[in-house]
């Protein structure tokens, strides 16, 4: 039954109201503004680097701190969601994460620069769990996983422009006046939304009874729940696999987001003659080099796109929406690993481009259908159940930084593409035996349409 079917066979002859769309509106921009706020650095990082003085390993360890910060609290950040709601876990968490945009214009070294980086990482966590839990109120079963994919469309569609315009950006104001403004963004959001948002959709006045009723059967996840269930948690297997496809992928990714620019200036940039041993190179301009560090991203976007409907096509032919995940997550990692291996065996610079855009590709084909996974798996707990899966996943964006750096240090990227390619292995082999048969609202087995994995 279609959405608009459900929509009559409820209501009777009211029409539902579509205020329920707003929340899918107002999370796709928060994750456009934290995707531009987030990826910033890494094109900012040659003047950055310049002004501060900083080796490449210390670059590494700056990309680091921000994902370390991001994953240590991204359960805690899950946690208040599904304590508090929403609402004000989301008010804090915007209006944290601002603060140390804003305060990375501020930085006087490498020490600062790690603090500051390390405390918006902390800031930002736990902004995906909570729209995944704000889905799981607002949004029927049917609608939840095409929200995601949506949403995922636009975060990473902002993170592939964000190069080139921090280039042009660059070019009227200095990179700490640049940090200062794109914290201002996150703050004017946090105050709108918090004046727009209910942690309960029947307590907003744009919603109507016919569309109450529609989402009637959400009621459970308007209230807080603080007594997560962590033993049930923990020792499922299936929670590790999720966790650990989701580090895999993240540890890839990374690399589109902090590193990316920096090989693309270095192997295919202009060189003075004394950076090249005495012979002057004339490369690729910023701004282009800026619009191809943008191609991983603007592929993945739609990936993260299609895969909602993806999904949908294949359980009509499956009939098992456990396997047509499976299926996906296994095929879509495999063709992420077939694309690394090209990006390293090529050496024109389109090639490499479009064979990283074609891994980034395939890799978001798995998103929708993990946070899917955690919805539903999660339940009322899907604030912490997504947290915990995002926390792993980004300690993946920890150790992924670190180790490029070290790898780099004779500018050799080839061993880069080839580890984050057996990554992509292993992250197909999780899915290929991913089986989660229980919620955590009370450890009961599956049994309805709506069970994402059983």
């Amino acid at each position: 039954m279609t959405t608009a079917e459900q929509e009559r066979a409820t209501t009777g002859i009211q029409v539902a109201s579509k205020t329920r769309y707003w929340v899918v509106a107002f999370a796709v921009t928060l994750a456009m503004v934290q995707y531009v706020d987030r990826i910033c650095i890494s094109k900012a990082m040659g003047n950055v680097k310049a002004e501060l003085g900083l080796t490449k390993e210390q670059i590494g360890y700056v990309f680091g701190a921000f994902t370390l910060g991001y994953a240590l609290f991204e359960i805690p950040g899950g946690w208040l969601g599904d304590r508090y709601g929403p609402r004000k876990t989301l008010m804090r968490i915007v209006c944290w994460w601002s603060f140390f945009t804003a305060a990375t214009g501020w930085v006087g070294g490498f020490i600062s620069m790690i603090a500051v980086r390390f405390s918006f990482g902390a800031g930002e966590a736990g902004y995906f769990p909570n729209v995944a839990r704000a889905f799981m109120t607002w949004l029927l079963p049917s609608e939840r996983v095409r929200a995601q994919s949506i949403l995922w469309l636009g975060a990473r569609w902002a993170g592939a422009f964000t190069p080139v315009l921090v280039v042009k950006f660059l070019e009227i104001v200095s990179w700490r006046q640049a940090f200062m403004i794109l914290g201002a963004l996150g703050a004017v959001w946090a105050v709108v939304f918090y004046l727009w948002y209910r942690d309960n959709p029947c307590d907003h006045p744009g919603v109507n009874a016919a569309e109450r009723d529609l989402l009637s059967k959400n009621a459970s996840y308007s209230s807080g729940h603080g007594n997560v269930p962590w033993s049930l948690l923990i020792s499922s297997p299936w929670t590790w696999m999720i966790w650990a496809q989701y580090f895999f992928l993240s540890y890839v990714w990374y690399f589109y987001v902090t590193w990316l620019p920096t090989f693309l200036d270095l192997t295919y940039g202009s060189k003075t003659a004394a950076e090249n041993g005495g012979v002057a190179v004339t490369g690729l301009s910023p701004t282009y080099l800026g619009l191809l560090a943008g191609v991983p991203l603007f592929f993945g976007g739609f990936g993260s796109l299609i895969s909602g409907f993806l999904e949908r096509r294949l359980t009509d032919f499956t009939g098992n929406l456990k396997l047509t995940r499976r299926i996906q997550g296994c095929v879509s990692f495999i063709g992420a690993a077939i694309a690394l291996v090209v990006a390293a065996n090529t050496t024109n610079p389109i090639a490499v481009m479009l064979a990283l855009g074609m891994a980034s590709f395939f890799g978001d084909l798995t998103l929708p259908c993990s946070w899917g996974v955690c919805m539903d798996v999660g339940g009322r707990y899907a604030g912490t159940y997504s947290g915990s899966m995002n926390m792993m996943g980004n300690l993946g964006g920890v150790v992924a930084p670190i180790v490029t750096g070290y790898i780099v240090i004779n500018n050799n990227w080839t061993p880069v593409f080839y580890i984050s390619a057996f990554a992509c292995v292993l992250a197909s082999l999780c899915w290929a035996f991913l089986n989660p048969k229980r919620t955590l609202d009370e450890g009961e087995t599956h049994t309805g349409p709506e069970a994402a994995a059983a």
